[in-house]
Order: C-alpha cells, then structure tokens, then sequence
C-alpha cells in the first residue's frame, strides 16, 4: 500500500478528528466569514506526486483555498435561492460519504429502500398522491431534464412510437407552451433534442410573472388538437410567483398536453398555512420539479422529481445490462434518471426529515417568508429602493429608485459583496434591471434582516 496512505489509514481516527475541527471552525465561523468574496485564485500548482496525506491535504486546504470560500451556507447569503445544511441533513450527508453506497441497483443494500421511504416522506411533505412516484437526481435542472424526457416520451406515445428507440427525430415539430420558464427548462430543451427555439412564450398577466390562462387556452387551440407540453411554474426566480396550477390541469380536459411543473422551490409553500393553497393542483401534474439544496436546506446536491408515468421513465432510462436485469413493477433507481451510479444523497434528506419533521421545516419555511416580508417592508421606507413586485413568498424583488441601470444595480451588487455582510444576485425584471434578496437558510432571523438592511443604506451612501 501506498506509504500516505497507508498512514492515514492507521492514524484515521485522529485524522478525522482533525477534519471534523476544520468543519466546525468553519461553520461557527459563518457570522464572520464574508457573505460571499471577488474570487482571487491563487495560483496553480502542479500534481504532487508522493503527497502529503490528509494532514497536509488539510494544511494546504486551509491555506491555500479555504479563505476564498464564501459563506453560503450562512444566513445572510440570499442570492441564487440557496439553502444551507441543517445539522441533521449534515450528517447524513457526512454518513453518506462514510457508507458510500451506491442506491441504483437494489441487490447488494438496502440503501434503494432508504430512498424508497424519503421519497414517500416528500410526497407527503408537499402533498401528492401515492401515484406520483419519484426518484433523486442533483438538482433541480436535472429534476426539470427528467419531467421534458418523460413529457417526450408521452408525445411519442400520442403517436404511436418509442422516441427513446426511434429518436427525437421521427416526433416531427414539438409544441411546448410556457409563461415564465426558468432558464434550466431551456438547457433541459437543448439537452433532449427538442431545441431551446421550439418554446412558445405565452403571454403573462398584468404586472405578473403568471401566466395568462385565457392566452395559454388560446395557443392550445391554435394546435388543432396536435398534443404538446406545457411548462408551468410553482415560484418564479424573479417574483416567487404561481400559475394557477388547477386551472392548467383542467385545460387537458378540451386540449392533450402533459403537464409539467417546475416548483423548484415553490412546492415549499404547501408547508405554509397562509400560502399552500399556490400550490392547489401541484399533485394533478405529470411530472414535478422539486430542489432539495434550496429549502429543505440539504448539502448539494440533492433534487426529487415526480411523476404519473413511471412506465414511460422506465422505457425512458432502463439500462439493459445482464447484471442490472430489467425494469419490473418496482424498478430499480438504475432504470429511473441518466445516472447509473451516484451516492446515497437521499440520506441528508432522510435525516433531515426523520430529526425535524413536518413541523421543523414548516417552522424554516414560515421564518423565512416573514423574513423576506420584513426586508420588504424596510426596502418600502427606503426612498432610494423600490420594489418592483409584491413579497409572495420568499424572495424580494427591488431596485435603485432613480437610474436603475446595468452598471448602477452591478455597482451596488459589488459593494455588497465586497463589504461582506450580504450578498445578492442581480436579474432583469420586466426590462429593469434589479435586486433579488433570496430567503431560504435555516438560520436566517429577523436580526440578519436588520443587518442586511443596514449595509444596504451603507452601500447606497
């Protein structure tokens, strides 16, 4: 065995030790550690060819890259709708590693069973029906990738062929509809042949980024009965805002289209009394985007995707190996998304969900829409800030009340992230360049709200 190696295995509890310390210094560090950082990297250093083993792999770490690192896993880190790791959803994470098990394939572990139970618990979570089935991908581009695969395969099915044997190819044009799409619906559309071009952006209401239904029923009758996708949202980036997913649902009634939803982050807002009925129809869609690394405050990455046609994901991503044999009732993960072999990400989830329940992040949910209500209220009594929409849920959406240009909103981006206290991430809302203010960390208080306010005046003097 290799001299290093075989050195940290014989010293592997101390060196652990030392790890673990590393781990704690950073996360007690996260009031200090600047929001987010200019990323400076230094420079690169060629391939060591003994090595130091872990304890000068950790030296070098924390001299070297430590220090750039942002602190995004903090709670005045409100940019990209990025959670952190609750300490329950940390150590599953750590045991994950520690196990590394491979959950595709259910004939060596009980590891695909464990999946199994956390993807029942999310469906109860959010509300769904036991016949939306779901399996774990990286995130939430990759949950939206699998719903258009599924949503592929269904329009092959409308006419009477495999598209996963015969090809994208022999579809013909693909009609998918959508009011507000996020950019991953795009790549996904890139990704799986269809083609970014082929999306038809409906018309969105008055001041909203939800789309506007009677438009929506129009297109869909323009297709003369020819079936199609629809891309509904369940919490735009910019304004957390819904369509109205029932209604939506409905429509299938007079017009065939699958309907898939990305609720990315939205899905969330089931857990709050005062904002689940947004999500009313969420559980009638044929596939559902849900991220995990955003609310439920898992490490990255973690992603769930449901759907109503299991059989279509099958013949979609079944892997035909000897050794894997074939998808039955009860598929195995192998035949269910693009990956063959992944870690064990649903253990964060599974121990998240198993130490705080329904109620604890219930209670994450219902702070952090507060939180963002009160960042609101005092960017409304900023006469140099506007809002640009109403706080439906978890995001604020403003901007420089005089001169909002591109130059002015990044200028103040910088400053912010440069002072270190907060970090947000700029966007083009209705043609205007803006501010988004993300709430969605575990450890976020109404006393990190005060301060974010405050560098905020700081950054405008």
């Amino acid at each position: 065995m290799n001299p290093a190696l075989a050195a940290d295995l014989a010293d592997l509890d101390r060196l652990l030790s030392l790890v673990r310390d590393r781990a704690l210094h950073g996360l007690h560090g996260l009031d200090r550690r600047p929001a987010a950082v200019a990323p400076v990297p230094p420079l690169p250093l060629p391939l060591p060819g003994q090595g130091s083993g872990i304890e000068g792999a950790l030296a070098a770490f924390g001299e070297r890259w430590e220090p750039g690192f942002s602190g995004s896993a903090g709670p005045r880190y409100l940019g990209f709708i990025t959670g952190g790791a609750t300490p329950a959803a940390l150590a599953g994470d750590w045991l994950a590693s520690a196990y590394d098990q491979n959950p595709t394939a259910g004939i060596d572990s009980s590891a695909p069973d464990l999946e199994r139970e956390a993807i029942g618990w999310l469906r109860e979570l959010f509300g769904l029906d036991t016949v939306q089935q779901g399996a774990f991908v990286s995130g939430a581009t990759m949950s939206n990738f699998v719903g258009l695969a599924l949503a592929r395969e269904w329009l092959g099915e409308q006419k009477g062929l495999r598209v996963g044997e015969a090809g994208v190819a022999a579809l013909g044009p693909v009609r998918v509809l959508s009011g507000a799409p996020h950019s991953s619906i795009y790549k996904a559309l890139s990704m799986l042949g269809i083609g970014r071009q082929t999306l038809q952006l409906i018309p969105k209401q008055p001041g909203r980024e939800a789309v506007d239904l009677a438009q929506l029923e129009a297109a869909l009758q323009q297709l003369g009965g020819e079936p199609a996708i629809v891309v509904a949202n369940a919490g735009t980036v910019n304004t957390v805002d819904f369509d109205d997913l029932a209604a939506i649902a409905a429509l299938r009634e007079r017009y065939p289209f699958w309907l898939h939803v990305d609720a990315a982050f939205g899905a969330f807002a089931a857990l709050s009394p005062a904002h689940a009925h947004l999500t009313t129809g969420l559980d009638q869609a044929d596939s559902v985007c849900i991220d995990l690394h955003k609310w439920l405050n898992v490490p990255y990455d973690s992603a769930v995707q449901f759907t109503r046609r299991r059989d279509l994901q099958a013949r979609v991503f079944q892997n035909a190996a000897a050794y894997l044999g074939m998808p039955g009732e009860n598929p195995d993960f192998v035949h269910l998304t693009p990956e063959n072999s992944r870690r064990l990400r649903a253990l964060a989830a599974w121990f998240a969900l198993s130490a705080y329940g329904r109620e604890g992040h219930a209670e994450i949910v219902q702070r952090n829409i507060a939180c963002a209500r009160d960042l609101g209220e005092r960017i409304a009594q900023e006469p140099r800030l506007r809002l640009l929409a109403p706080v439906r849920l978890n995001v604020v959406c403003f901007t420089l009340s005089e001169d909002p240009s591109e130059a002015h909103v990044q200028t103040l981006v910088r400053e912010l992230r440069d002072a270190g206290e907060v970090f947000m991430t700029p966007s083009v809302y209705e043609g205007t360049w803006c501010l988004r203010a993300a709430f969605s960390n575990w450890r976020t208080t109404h006393e990190d709200v005060a301060r974010v306010m405050k560098a905020l005046q700081a950054a405008l003097l």
